[in-house]
Parts: C-alpha cells; sequence; structure tokens
C-alpha cells in the first residue's frame, strides 16, 4: 500500500479515536500475554493515557505526550525493566492482534507494525 503522503498516520488510522480504539485493544492483550503482563501495573489504565498520547505525536497528531512529560526519551524510559527480543516480539504481536481487531486494511495495520518495529527493537537491553 502507497499511503497518501498528504496525510499522517494519525490520520489514516482514523485520529484520536481511531487510535483509542487500538490502545484499548492492545492492553489487554499486553495484560494476558505471559511474558509482557508482569511488566505493567495492575492499575493499566495510567499506561494506556501514557501510550494514546505518545502514539498520537509518533504517528503525526498532536504532541500530546511531550507536552505533559517533556521529550519521550522512550528508550530510557524503558532501561529499568529487562527487555529482550522476545519482549520486542510479544508487544508486536499484541499490537497486531489490536490492529487485526481495529478494522484496519491489512495494508496500513503492515504501515503500523513496520513503524512500530524500529522502536520495538531499539528499546531491547538485555538478551536474557
Amino acid at each position: 500500500m502507497t499511503m497518501n503522503r498528504n496525510i499522517s498516520l494519525y490520520e489514516a488510522i482514523g485520529e484520536a479515536q481511531g487510535l483509542r480504539t487500538i490502545v484499548e485493544a492492545f492492553y489487554p492483550k499486553v495484560q494476558a500475554h505471559p511474558l509482557l503482563g508482569p511488566l505493567f501495573p495492575e492499575d493499566i489504565h495510567p499506561v494506556m493515557d501514557k501510550q494514546f498520547m505518545f502514539l498520537s505525536q509518533f504517528f503525526g497528531g498532536p504532541s500530546l505526550y511531550s507536552d505533559e512529560y517533556g521529550h519521550p526519551m522512550m528508550r530510557a524510559r524503558h532501561l529499568p525493566f529487562p527487555i529482550t527480543r522476545q519482549h520486542a516480539d510479544a508487544w508486536l504481536s499484541c499490537m497486531r492482534g489490536a490492529l487485526q481487531e481495529s478494522g484496519l486494511s491489512q495494508d496500513l495495520q503492515d504501515i503500523v507494525i513496520e513503524r512500530l518495529s524500529g522502536p520495538a527493537y531499539h528499546f531491547v537491553n538485555t538478551s536474557e
């Protein structure tokens, strides 16, 4: 798929409403995942809000995350957590499931996963 270069990925996924749908489908999968679930707090709502704000900005929408928390510095923010390649694979798998549930076209799902794969593997900070 070639995306219309005049619109952002944020717009293509349906702006705030589309992104909220993805985030709300994603985190139950993360919590249920045996490798990822233990890394997250029981009250997942603050994490969901931060993810929504970050992805809004990351996909070309409003800079909600930076406006609230400053520069994202996502690798540094993830350093306290042991993240392996298996964690990154699991995270992306959960995101694939959320994207499928959200009803985005397969082509758009592929673009989103491609865009998220770089950061997901960049956060890997341990081999075990």
